[in-house]
């Protein structure tokens, strides 16, 4: 049984006992977590089984709430990126029993927030997409996570030229907050299923 057949077998067999399953896709950024939702979304599809996807990065915080705080960058990056708390209490907590749910999606444009209606009647598989998924505050309310294994080299360049030209961002900012994720919460190692990203490419 490969790596995408383990998955599936688990979504199905949850679902024989249960109306929703939550799926957590975890990994480090550019690591490859939207390429593999779409194409775990399209199976469960052909297959029949409703489902949608929510990425994290919809709903991050304004730009005052995350640069410039008197904080170290990493800090900014991993505590104030998301309102944690927030999210348990719109989002995570009402996932596996409500029909509707009414979140604040971030418009990166005008650095504003438009209140959505996310309608979850009959979807029996969330899939949630994320860097820092398994984040203790999260992590209770997923029913099985995947992290995508991609070294840092491989995901940097993945990254538009422009945006490598700002690798001190990415010193200060990024890899020191994914450094810190990946040393105190160890989500390789606590995952339920790890996929090498050279797993990926061969689909």
């Amino acid at each position: 049984m490969n790596a995408e057949e383990e998955l599936l077998a688990q979504v199905f067999s949850k679902l024989c006992t249960n109306n929703r399953f939550i799926l957590g896709i975890d990994g480090l950024s550019r690591a490859g977590k939207t390429t593999y939702v779409k194409r775990i979304a399209s199976i469960l599809t052909e297959k029949e089984i409703e489902c949608t996807v929510i990425h994290l990065d919809d709903h991050i915080v304004g730009r005052s709430k995350r640069y410039n705080t008197g904080r170290e960058e990493w800090q900014e990056y991993y505590y104030l990126q998301w309102d944690v708390e927030s999210l348990v209490k719109t989002l995570f907590i009402n996932l596996i029993h409500s029909d509707e749910i009414e979140l604040p999606y971030y418009e990166n444009e005008t650095d504003q927030h438009v209140n959505r209606t996310l309608n979850l009647a009959l979807k029996r598989v969330i899939i949630l997409e994320g860097i820092f998924l398994q984040r203790e505050e999260w992590k209770p309310f997923i029913d099985y996570t995947v992290f995508i294994d991609c070294p840092r080299d491989v995901r940097f360049a993945r990254e538009s030229s422009q945006t490598q030209l700002n690798i001190e961002k990415f010193r200060n900012r990024y890899w020191k907050a994914e450094d810190y994720y990946m040393e105190k919460l160890r989500p390789v190692e606590e995952a339920d299923l790890v996929i090498p990203f050279t797993q990926l490419m061969k689909y």
